[in-house]
């Protein structure tokens, strides 16, 4: 029930590489402090502050000189300094440090004799060559965001920055579907997989609030999973100790687009489209150095109509013009005929407006509690709606009519139109925690709520198809595959991750839990399909040709199929400085998908049938077995200068199907 992709690279000189920690939300400092003789000094300070919010993060270096700084927040600048007893302080400004990557920052000591001075080297650069990693990976900064040209502002616009992505989701050729990403460690996937789209309507949270992305595509380590062609993390801005606003608009249309080719002018090249985004963001201190606050508001205002089509005073159609044959006096025969008779109002049939609204707010908390504990709390809210025409053909019971109910041949109201109202709500618990110099915790909770309703305005009725001819010609009522058809998914991440230092070595072991819940409500004919071979029948209370109805089991009014899944997972892996040019990573996942068998109903009828012996049980769901992922990755710095690094590896990767196959 899973797929499984092996990947192998050996020797590939990467410019711009590194990796993604599963759910990562972090950065890393680490490095040797030496002496001018080259000999490792224990015991010196390291001190590394975060310039806009004053942040501090602390460590020592052990017996062989080396130091880490786990749990810092990305981006900076940050200041270094590098102090000791006896020796200079060295100092280091306008650090910058890249999501998920351990970034290298190493010190040479000279002692003095006489005052306590300072050497301050101004501007070090932060580079992927300052970092040790080990796989293929892409580092989006908010600055590249800000300078990206983006029509849709979506992050599937930013992500083609990577060269290993630029068609959706996709990566590497894969299905978009078996992709991962998140936004602050929490899930934002489709998950259901109906499509590849993102949550939210495509666009679950706002460019302005991200902070950094990355693209991550091979990763050696064993803390990353839940992906197959690709993954993308994103982590969202925090307020600093500066007080910061900014207001913004984007707005396009029509005319902003060309309408030409070779001089040749395009048909409807020039249709009204237009889209006007309004949007504020806020961030700042509640308490200078401890508490910080950050937000973002965003909408979107699509103005559109989701139908071109008209009906003809004479019954005859105008393709190129799109005049359906269906005629204005028919129309109005129709609706005035079941308002009388049912009492139901089918919309209008001039007019389908259909504006398009998008939703976005998102609120941060940052919060110092003290040296050693950091916490950030999280919450983003997206609503978006649009809407579609009646499906084009399909029905059940008979044979499909080959022009679609809005199309030359017919045409339909505007209260059998449907509305998507995609919903997102998303939490965050992120608390990073330095227990000692040599061990460090993460603990990490996230909640996300990824809802898709349909939605209608018109009342409960049934749909009713009549036909012209052998054709369709007029449609009225519930849009026939909307009542009661959503898609619910729940999904909780729960992670624990220690770190320990021992000498040249870093110990990672982690557990990780993950529940999913998916809801899948479908009633196709729910409120009841008619279809009539002509107007008179259907004016005259003729028999309709076909009749179907679709009710819930045991009387549900609402019924879904319901899949549930646990998965558990441990992990282990040492990252070993073999020598001062060469790192090696190795380790271990192991992860266990355990289903919920009571969602599922035994059919006794299929149960009975022998096949050679075995019988299947719909009510159980196949047994899963555990996923060993071993993965071991390298980084050499060929000349001791980082001019040229070596990168490479091989592992065991696993993604999770899309639930709409269990439904």
């Amino acid at each position: 029930m899973r797929k499984l992709k092996i990947t192998f690279i050996l020797l590939s000189l990467l410019i711009g590489s590194a990796t993604l920690m599963g759910q990562v939300t972090t950065s890393t400092l680490t490095g040797k402090i030496t002496e001018t003789d080259g000999q490792p000094l224990p015991g010196a300070t390291i001190i590394a502050t975060h310039v806009p919010s004053g942040t501090l993060y602390g460590a020592t270096s052990n017996t062989q000189g080396l130091y880490s700084i786990q749990g810092m927040r990305p981006g900076g600048p940050y200041t270094v300094n590098v102090t000791f007893i006896g020796y200079s302080t060295q100092s280091y400004t306008e650090i910058t440090l890249l999501l998920g990557e351990n970034t290298t920052l190493n010190s040479t000591m000279a002692t003095t004799t006489t005052e306590m001075t300072e050497v301050t080297v101004i501007g070090y650069a932060t580079s992927k060559f300052s970092t040790t990693q080990t796989g293929a990976v892409t580092n989006i900064s908010n600055t590249q965001i800000a300078n990206m040209p983006t029509v849709s502002r979506s992050i599937i616009d930013v992500t083609r920055l990577s060269p290993y992505g630029g068609n959706g989701m996709s990566f590497v050729g894969s299905d978009g579907r078996t992709a991962n990403f998140t936004v602050d460690g929490a899930n934002f996937n489709n998950n259901f997989g109906l499509s590849s789209a993102l949550p939210g309507g495509g666009n679950p949270i706002s460019i302005e609030a991200i902070e950094e992305l990355q693209v991550v595509i091979a990763p050696y380590d064993v803390r990353q999973t839940n992906f197959i062609g690709g993954g993308v993390n994103a982590i969202t801005k925090s307020g600093t100790n500066t007080f910061k606003a900014s207001a913004y608009t984007y707005h396009r249309n029509e005319n902003m687009r060309g309408d030409a080719v070779n001089g040749m002018q395009i048909a409807g090249a020039r249709e009204v489209d237009r889209n006007t985004t309004y949007g504020l963001t806020f961030g700042g201190p509640i308490i200078k150095n401890k508490l910080f606050l950050f937000v973002n508001g965003e909408m979107a205002k699509t103005p559109t109509i989701v139908n071109r089509w008209r009906a003809s005073t004479d019954g005859v159609a105008d393709a190129d013009n799109y005049i359906s044959r269906t005629t204005l006096s028919d129309l109005q025969t129709v609706s005035d005929y079941v308002e009388s008779k049912y009492g139901y109002g089918t919309g209008s049939f001039t007019n389908f407006p259909a504006d398009e609204n998008n939703y976005k707010l998102l609120a941060r908390l940052d919060w110092n509690i003290s040296d050693k504990h950091r916490l950030a709390l999280r919450y983003n809210y997206t609503k978006n709606l649009y809407w579609n025409p009646a499906n084009a053909s399909s029905m059940d019971g008979g044979t499909r009519m080959s022009e679609a109910r809005f199309s030359q041949a017919s045409m339909s109201y505007a209260n059998s139109m449907y509305s998507m109202n995609n919903l997102v709500h998303s939490f965050s618990f992120d608390l990073n925690s330095r227990l000692s110099d040599n061990v460090s915790n993460q603990f990490l909770a996230t909640f996300s709520k990824l809802d898709d309703l349909r939605g209608s305005t018109s009342d409960e009725f049934p749909f009713i198809d009549i036909l012209k001819d052998g054709q369709a010609y007029l449609s009225l009522g519930y849009e026939l595959f909307t009542w009661n058809n959503a898609v619910h998914n729940n999904v909780w991440n729960i992670k624990d991750e220690l770190t320990r230092y021992v000498g040249s070595h870093k110990i990672v072991g982690g557990v990780a839990y993950e529940y999913k819940m998916a809801d899948n409500a479908y009633m196709r004919n729910g409120t009841g399909y008619y279809r009539y071979t002509s107007l008179d029948d259907f004016l005259s209370e003729g028999t309709p040709e076909i009749v179907n109805l679709t009710y819930g089991y045991d009387g549900e009014s609402n019924p879904a199929a319901r899949i549930r899944s646990n998965k558990i997972g441990v992990y282990g892996q040492d990252d070993w400085s073999v020598a001062a040019n060469f790192k090696l990573s190795y380790g271990l996942r192991i992860d266990g998908l355990f289903f919920d068998n009571n969602d599922l109903m035994t059919n006794k009828a299929i149960y009975d049938l022998d096949y050679d012996g075995r019988h299947i049980d719909t009510g159980k769901w196949p047994a899963a077995n555990l996923i060993f992922s071993p993965r071991i990755g390298f980084v050499w710095d060929t000349f001791g200068d980082k001019s040229l690094k070596v990168r490479g590896g091989t592992g065991l990767f696993s993604g999770n199907l899309p639930l709409v196959f269990f439904t």
